[in-house]
């Protein structure tokens, strides 16, 4: 386990806070993309885009979104805009799939309800991300 805790940063109790903080960051973070995603998406299949088309495009602003706030906000990250942008795309791509996946999996082959695999799946792909992006993208 102190291996771990290693790896992820944590070398004291005040490291662990700070990792802990730095999470909650992200989590508002991820909420309020959330959000605007769901805007993004609902506004333009209202305007008659084709919900497929809606929710790539919801996805690709959101994630742009993510981006900035996650660079000034979350990890205070400097650099290489592009190369950190393309990370992210690729990181919220990857849970992105991840996600699919796994709510085909729960739903249709274990057989847990449509309304709760979602927050199951949250709870499994939050952190994956965090991860992804802490340790990846904005690195």
């Amino acid at each position: 386990m102190k291996k771990l805790l290693l790896k992820l940063g944590i070398e004291d109790m005040l490291s662990f806070w700070m990792f802990i903080k730095q999470f909650i960051k992200f989590s508002i973070v991820g909420v309020s993309n959330t959000l605007i995603s769901l805007g993004i998406y609902y506004a333009l299949v209202y305007l008659g885009i084709n919900y497929l088309l809606a929710n790539l495009i919801a996805f690709l602003l959101s994630v742009l979104n993510a981006y900035f706030w996650n660079s000034r906000f979350v990890f205070k990250s400097k650099g290489n805009v592009l190369r950190k942008l393309v990370k992210v795309y690729t990181a919220y791509g990857f849970t992105l799939l991840l996600s699919t996946t796994l709510l085909y999996l729960m739903v249709d082959i274990i057989g847990i309800s449509q309304l709760i695999a979602p927050l199951i799946n949250i709870a499994i792909t939050v952190p994956i991300n965090f991860l992804l992006n802490k340790f990846w993208s904005f690195k």
